[in-house]
């Protein structure tokens, strides 16, 4: 017998990672053109959005962090640990 496939992610699973790159790269986006429109220095802009890009993915990370799973996905990364 083979062995059962596992389940494939649903399309909101896969484009989660996206949604948050997404969100980091407007808040971005955001920080630099506001930069650039006060001082018109596109260095200082380009600076402030790298640093704001990074800074909330950061905090992305670290909120992803504090979720607790519940019980499905307890059982969900069980199954997946010991390969049933």
């Amino acid at each position: 017998m083979s062995a059962p496939q596992p389940a494939k992610p649903s399309r909101r699973d896969i484009l989660k990672p996206v949604e948050l790159l997404i969100f980091a790269a407007v808040a971005g986006i955001f920080t630099g053109l506001v930069t650039l429109m006060v001082t018109r220095d596109i260095s200082f802009a380009l600076i402030a959005f790298g640093i704001a890009f990074i800074v909330t993915l950061v905090f992305i990370a670290m909120f992803a962090l504090t979720v607790k799973p519940d019980d499905l996905e307890k059982r969900d990364i069980h199954d997946q640990d010991t390969g049933h």
